[in-house]
């Protein structure tokens, strides 16, 4: 297991070292994404004016509160509480958002499937988890709301975070095709096959 240090954007060779159980923190620029930030990029043809290109995202819809605007809260936006939320229904976006945009890493909870692992070894891209219940500690990672786009689907909207330190987030899905996820089912089940087998009990 090795820690990373990024600052936003990073390189394909970047990503590709990334090995599952890595841990990674990220400083710089964090765009916060989420179900109708996608159906309208993907599905309606929106386009965003942000460039992502070797950046990450976060699954979030986060709670802000709308204040005058200042070198400090440059959009007018201020954070209460950025949390993450479930990936698995934006499961099918990975692709596009790494083929269209160039997204190198993406942020959530509970994980992604067998196409988003695919995507990430053939574009070269990995998946970094956040435990559910850390929505107040993650907030405090956030220095400022920098921009804002596609600001009608608020709070769904496209975000700009400037971040310092936020993390360590566990790298949970690589571009090798390996799965925290898969790792820890397949042990399951395997003890669960002893245990039943311990007990003379047929599967």
């Amino acid at each position: 297991m090795a820690h990373y240090d990024f600052t936003m954007p990073i390189s394909e060779a970047q990503v590709r070292a990334l090995r599952v159980n890595d841990t990674v923190t990220l400083n710089g620029t964090l765009y916060g994404i989420r179900d109708a930030t996608q159906i309208h990029m993907f599905d309606r043809g929106r386009k965003t004016r942000f460039d992502l290109n070797g950046h990450a995202v976060i699954h979030t819809a986060p709670n802000v509160k709308k204040i005058e605007k200042s070198p400090a809260h440059p959009t007018g936006y201020a954070p209460v509480c950025i949390g993450t939320t479930t990936s698995d229904r934006m499961e099918r976006f990975t692709r596009p958002l790494m083929e269209q945009y160039g997204v190198r890493l993406i942020i959530g909870k509970g994980g992604l499937r067998e196409d988003s692992l695919s995507a990430f070894h053939a574009l070269g891209g990995a998946y970094l988890a956040i435990i559910g219940g850390t929505a107040a500690l993650e907030t405090t990672w956030i220095e400022a709301i920098e921009d804002v786009d596609l600001d009608d689907l608020n709070p769904e909207s496209l975000w700009k975070f400037r971040v310092r330190g936020f993390g360590p987030l566990l790298v949970a899905m690589d571009s090798q095709r390996a799965s925290l996820y898969d790792i820890v089912n397949d042990a399951a089940r395997g003890r669960r096959a002893a245990a039943l087998a311990a007990l003379g009990v047929k599967d």
